[in-house]
């Protein structure tokens, strides 16, 4: 389905060599498929060097609804300001060091939470493959993440593609068509295009 799948595999195992810590950006709007092509990229990596690859979904660090609600943020809880940016950044720097094993949140969709937990980084993780929408948008404080990847990768899904997949997606979580319309458009769309037009050039671009 990805033919540049093993020749991106290749180029980050090569780039990696004799580092301790290798991170690697995976950014794109919602619905492009970060999840999957992370997981796609970790195994085609680890059918190489079994072990040496962990995907950071930066899903884990979506504020809880318990603090967006009474903020009245809840409604557009997906935008930038409704992460901990910053306790991403932070673990993003205790995982560059490589001096210790970092465990990382992870997203619970069908709950719509974080498991505080959910992933452990291990010092034997060379290669760390970081997936979110925002990790190149080119404003504060996302840009404070931008030194800390090695290689930057954006990927590339036209808009027509991105709202039919987020309406699907609202559909199995269990919208009336009507409200997963107007989700994927007047929500999760907005989100979309704000990736696409205020995100830093990549390194790379995956279509």
């Amino acid at each position: 389905m990805y033919p540049e799948l093993q020749d991106i595999a290749r180029q980050i195992i090569e780039a990696a060599a004799g580092r301790r810590r290798y991170i690697v950006a995976l950014a794109g709007p919602p619905g492009s498929g970060k999840s999957y092509r992370s997981e796609l990229l970790c195994d085609a990596i680890a059918a190489l060097r079994p072990g040496d690859a962990v995907v950071v979904p930066m899903d884990g660090y979506h504020f809880d609804n318990a603090v967006l609600e009474p903020s009245g943020e809840l409604p557009v809880k997906g935008a930038p300001h409704t992460f901990d940016a910053d306790g991403l950044r932070v673990d993003l720097e205790r995982i560059r060091r490589g001096d210790r094993d970092v465990a990382v949140p992870v997203f619970d969709r069908p709950l719509d939470l974080a498991r505080a937990g959910g992933r452990l980084i291990s010092r034997d993780h060379s290669i760390v493959l970081v997936e979110g929408n925002y990790l190149l948008l080119d404003e504060a404080p996302w840009r404070e993440l931008h030194g800390l990847f090695d290689l930057t990768i954006l990927l590339d899904v036209d808009d027509e593609v991105l709202e039919q997949r987020l309406f699907e997606r609202w559909l199995d979580m269990g919208q009336e068509p009507a409200s997963a319309l107007d989700k994927a458009r007047h929500k999760d769309m907005l989100n979309a295009r704000l990736v696409k037009s205020r995100s830093i050039s990549p390194d790379l671009v995956w279509r």
